[in-house]
Formats: structure tokens, sequence, C-alpha cells
């Protein structure tokens, strides 16, 4: 069992996909030139329970309908699988899962021998994933949270039938080399434990929910096509000016025009050529929620190309939204449009009840209404990207993200050497090509609560970051830490320091009356040692909701109140100086692993994991919308 499972370990992190990227990854649109077609919906799907766990790839399931390999039960795209059944072997579950969709697609994308290109989008899987068509191998991708995409042209069009067998074998399985990292464990000790006994080891604090937790699609484009678009802004007075950079595939001889329209439809700006500026004069500016009475702001660039060949023309047409903002850090300050910009928001997880990481719109619609009740104005991605659905709300709205790559748990000096460093880097890569664009992503963060103190986080951090200010020189590159000032790697290279501290929970348990002198020196000394804006990243206390205590224990809604109103004394005092923004942990109960130290997942919550509010949410919606508008009143507050 062990040797065999080692062989598929290592099938997981050797899959040779740590050279650079190739081609974009735009999200997919229906457009005059492009059509799609979603594969959501309800998927066959077997667990392989073998002991090795590689069944599935010794009788070669891929080759024929998944029913006839064995049982199948039916499973929901997207969602996580753990919570679908009442089987506790697959809540758990630890290895290959295999989904299965029949389907069928219009007749008219296959008889066009030619001019049609056919590609499959799968949003992300958790975390290694393996997809055929009709038996055929088609790609793999290391890593979740992240798109990934396969062309199936050539295979789809050598068939004269208009539909095909799609099957996705998916392994959550965590070693100290993927992001984020883990260990398995063997318990050989057969008095104690079963044959072929191991449990997934984590280092982080949420539950490791698995399967598809994005759309699947399949879409089509000219074969001669738009591959990717690159959009950076800038701000002169009153002028928005667009840069704008147009990658096209299938052709090197081609024409590209631009267009960029208001939110009238009306056109603000146009260009040729694959590369220029689009200057707009009395710009409407992307500003974030409460700094604007027009929050999110974003012009449409309609991109044209047009070629000509032998045999055919064609055409491509694809539309990106676009808003005209600027991003800038100094000694004490994070500037947006030139304007000091304080974060007051929250961390979040992509977390609910049944359906785990999946996406679900309701819940999505749901979170951003309390996001705007509450007041904040930011989130950071903890700890993973969020869904594209997601962060196009944050870009309409004007949410401004702090936005995170899988690096957490980051603990093992085996996860600090060469393979790993190889692999996070891609991930950064990934999650840049995917949210460049973006004007509500201000700043990157490329890991969450690392073991920064050990000697050999200095060079790797050093060189992700540096990693990630070459794919994206426009934006800052911070890490998340809860090391010491004096003893952190990886600070020297960050632009801004996001700490996170638990003053009066994990030290000091129930001693309110330490928050404030703790947290005053942590600032100071942060301060004084690097010289670099501040953002408390984490801060809060675990509360189940209807314990009540006076005075305040540790578990009541009354002690989460004092903890917060004591960071808050400190926050407003620095916030003079070098503290740029707070984020609550978190914005709603979430589920974790069991053990002694949670009680059905994580309860630092604002709001339950239903999204109902706790007493400390109406001590946060008071903060916010009072640094917003200068008043407690509550009759300035929207009522939704």
């Amino acid at each position: 069992m062990a040797a065999s499972w080692s062989c598929w370990a290592l099938l997981l992190v050797s899959s040779g996909i740590t050279h650079a990227l190739d081609g974009g990854m735009l999200y997919p649109r229906d457009t005059p030139t492009r059509e799609m077609k979603e594969l959501n919906g309800i998927w066959s799907f077997r667990a392989d329970k073998s002991l090795q766990r590689d069944e599935g790839f010794q009788k070669q399931w891929y080759k024929r309908p998944l029913r006839e390999t064995g049982p199948v039960i039916d499973m929901p795209v997207p969602a996580s699988y753990n919570d679908i059944t009442q089987d506790i072997t697959l809540r758990d579950f630890v290895g290959w899962v295999w989904y299965e969709k029949d389907v069928i697609f219009p007749s008219r994308w296959v008889e066009d021998k030619s001019s049609s290109r056919i590609v499959l989008r799968i949003g992300s899987a958790h975390y290694f994933s393996i997809v055929w068509v009709n038996g055929v191998l088609v790609t793999q991708h290391e890593g979740g949270h992240l798109p990934f995409e396969a062309n199936i042209t050539s295979l789809l069009k050598s068939s004269a039938d208009s539909s095909c067998r799609i099957t996705i074998a998916v392994n959550n399985t965590l070693t100290p080399h993927t992001l984020p990292p883990g260990s398995i464990q063997f318990m050989s000790d057969s008095s104690m434990y079963p044959k072929g006994y191991f449990v997934q080891n984590i280092e982080f604090d949420f539950f490791n929910y698995a399967g598809i937790h994005r759309p699947v699609v399949m879409y089509t484009t000219p074969s001669i096509y738009i591959d990717d678009i690159t959009v950076i802004t800038d701000i002169q007075g009153d002028i928005g000016l667009v840069n704008y950079e147009v990658n096209v595939a299938g052709s090197d001889y081609y024409s590209v025009s631009v267009t960029l329209r208001d939110q009238e439809g009306q056109v603000a700006a146009m260009g040729l050529g694959s590369l220029g500026q689009l200057k707009v004069s009395n710009a409407n500016f992307w500003w974030p929620y409460m700094m604007s009475e027009n929050p999110g702001y974003q012009y449409t660039l309609e991109v044209k190309m047009t070629t000509d060949t032998e045999f055919n023309s064609f055409v491509d047409i694809y539309n990106l939204p676009v808003g005209i903002r600027t991003v800038k850090v100094s000694e004490t300050e994070f500037l947006i449009n030139g304007k000091p910009f304080y974060f007051h928001g929250v961390n979040k997880h992509e977390d609910y009840d049944v359906r785990g990481k999946g996406l679900d719109w309701p819940l999505i619609i749901k979170d951003f209404n309390l996001l705007k009740w509450l007041g904040a104005n930011s989130f950071r991605t903890s700890h993973y990207p969020y869904a594209e659905e997601i962060m196009d709300l944050c870009d309409k709205y004007g949410i401004v993200v702090i936005d995170e790559c899988p690096g957490v748990g980051i603990r093992l000096p085996e996860s600090f050497g060469n393979q790993s460093l190889q692999h996070h880097l891609v991930v950064m890569e990934e999650l840049v090509r995917r949210d460049k664009n973006r004007p509500s992503v201000v700043m990157w963060s490329v890991a969450n609560e690392p073991a920064s103190q050990l000697h050999l986080a200095g060079y790797y951090f050093k060189t992700v970051i540096a990693h990630t200010r070459e794919v994206d020189p426009t934006r800052p590159v911070t890490y998340v830490t809860n090391a010491r000032y004096d003893n952190d790697q990886g600070a020297p290279y960050v632009d801004v320091i996001c700490v996170n501290s638990y003053f009066s929970w994990y030290h000091d348990a129930g001693h309110l009356e330490v928050i404030q002198i703790q947290l005053t020196s942590e600032f100071e000394n942060w301060y004084e040692t690097h010289r670099k804006p501040i953002i408390q990243s984490e801060y809060g206390a675990d509360t189940i909701p209807g314990f009540h205590n006076d005075p305040p224990v540790m578990f009541t809604e009354e002690y989460q109140k004092m903890v917060l109103q004591n960071y808050h004394s400190v926050f407003d005092e620095k916030r003079k100086k070098y503290v740029i923004g707070e984020l609550i942990w978190n914005f709603a109960d979430f589920m974790t692993v069991q053990g002694v130290t949670r009680v059905v997942g994580n309860k630092k919550g604002i709001f339950t994991r239903q999204r109902q509010p706790k007493s400390s949410a109406f001590i946060l919606r008071d903060r916010y919308w009072k640094m917003a508008n200068g008043t407690t009143s509550f009759s300035q507050m929207p009522r939704y």
C-alpha cells in the first residue's frame, strides 16, 4: 500500500507543469463570435475506495462509461462531495474520485472543420485533476482554486457525433510540496488500526473540502482568436489612461481594433493595433465602496480581431470590463487614485452547509448584501483565490480585494525546497494571469502564516515575491505573518506588513486587559523595524451564538465584543500614523477538521455559518459606517 501510494503521490508532484505558463485564461463569455455551454448539474460519481486508491487507473475507468465499472451515484457540480451523502467514509475521503458526464453540444460546432475551436474549461477542482474526453487524455492540472482548460477541437471534429463523454479524476491528497501543503501518515499498528489505514495531516484551520468546486463549461472561438488581453490603467488629472495589449493565437497576420464604452454604451475612446493607449477625458474612475457615490464604475473594452487567410476570413470579439484606477504604497499610506485608503473589512471563506466550497449564487449575493450592510470596503481571499464570479462582483460593487494564493500552512522545512518553490511560482503566474485586469485586486498575498522565521524562508519568499512583481509590476505584494517582527525572514521583501494576532485568545486566554498593551507593542515594533504600513490582517475570538455572560468570559458574545473594542482602541490611535487597515477574522463561522478545540467548526465569525448576525456584527457595522460618514446615525446606513 505505502509503495503504491508513493507512486501516485509522485505523479501528483512531478507532473511537469513547473514551466512558465503558455497562453491566456480569459473568462468564457458569449459574444457574437463565441458560444458557451455550461455543463453544471448532475454528474456520475464514484470514489475509488480500493486499498491502494488505484483501481480506477489499473482498470482504466476512463475508457468506458463509469456506470460499467461499478456502483455510481449522482453528484452535483459545482459542489464539494464531502457533505452531499450520508456516507461517513466519503466525508473524510482522501484519494481519487471520478466524475463523468455525457454531453450533447450543437452540431454546428463540428460541422465546419476549419473555423471553430472547442475548449473544455474547469473553473477549479481540488487538487490534482486528470481529464479525458471519449477515453482520450486531454489535460491534467496541479492545484485547486484556479481554472484550467484543454483544446478538444480535433478530438471532437474527428467524429461525426455531436456528443462526448467527459471523465475527470480528482485527487485531494496534499503533500509537503503542494499548495496548500500536507502529509500522509500511515498507521502501521495493526492492534489499533485496520490494514492500510492512513490520515491526511494538514497545517490549516479549515475543512479540506474536495471535488469540482466551480463551473465546467465548453466554449468555442474561431480558430484564429483573441487569446489574452492585458490592461493597465493610469490617471492624469481628469483623464483616464487605458494601456492595453491584445495577444492573438493561430496566426501572425491579423488586425485589432478596440472600443471603450461607458455604462450607457457611449464610445469613450477607440484605438487600432494590438498594443496601445486609450485616453478618456472626464473619466469615471473606479472607486472603492463608500469612497464614492458611484463605486465600482467600469467601462467595457470591446476587442475585435479580424484576419483573412487563403481559404477563409476570421473575426473574434471579446468584451472585457475595465476599471480605471491607480494603486500606490508609501511608508505610511495605501493610496487608491491618489487618495488614502483604509481597509475596513473582513476575511472570508468559500464555505457553507451541504455544498462546502461549491459555487452557490444565492449565497454569493447574500454575502455581498451583508458586506454592504456591514459597511465593509474590502476583504482578503483567505486562504486561496475565490471564484471568478465572486471577483466579478467585487469589481462591480467596489469591494477592494487582497488576492491570496493557496499558500497556507507552509510550515515544514521541506515545503521551502526547490520543488515547492517552483510550484509556488507557477501558482502565482496562474493567479496573476486570471486576475490581472481586475480593478478590485489591489495587492497580491503569496502566503498565510508560513514558518517565516525559518532561515529557508528568506530566500523562498524573496524569490516568490520578486517573481510576482516581475509578472505584475503594477501591484504591491505581501504575505500574512504571525511571526515575530525581529525574526521574520521574508518581511524585508513585502510592500505592506500584514500581521495576524489573537491577544487574550490563543495566549493569555481570558485576559482582556493585556490586549491594548500587547497590540501597541506589536505595531510599534513592526513599524520601527521595517518602516512599512501595517494591516491587522486577522484578529477575533470564537463565539457561540446565544452564549452570554457578564462579566465577559470566553466563547460568549460579550467577550467577542470586548476583544473587538480593545483592538479598535489601538487601531484608532495607530491609523493616524501607519496602520492602514483592519480585517476581522472571520466574516462567518466555517467548517474545520474535527478536534477538541473546534466544536463543529471555527466560531470566530461575526455571522453564523447560516449568515445570521452575532452581537459583534453590530459593533463592526457601527464602526465601519462611522469611518465612512463621520456619524453613528443608523438613518444613513442601508437597511437591506
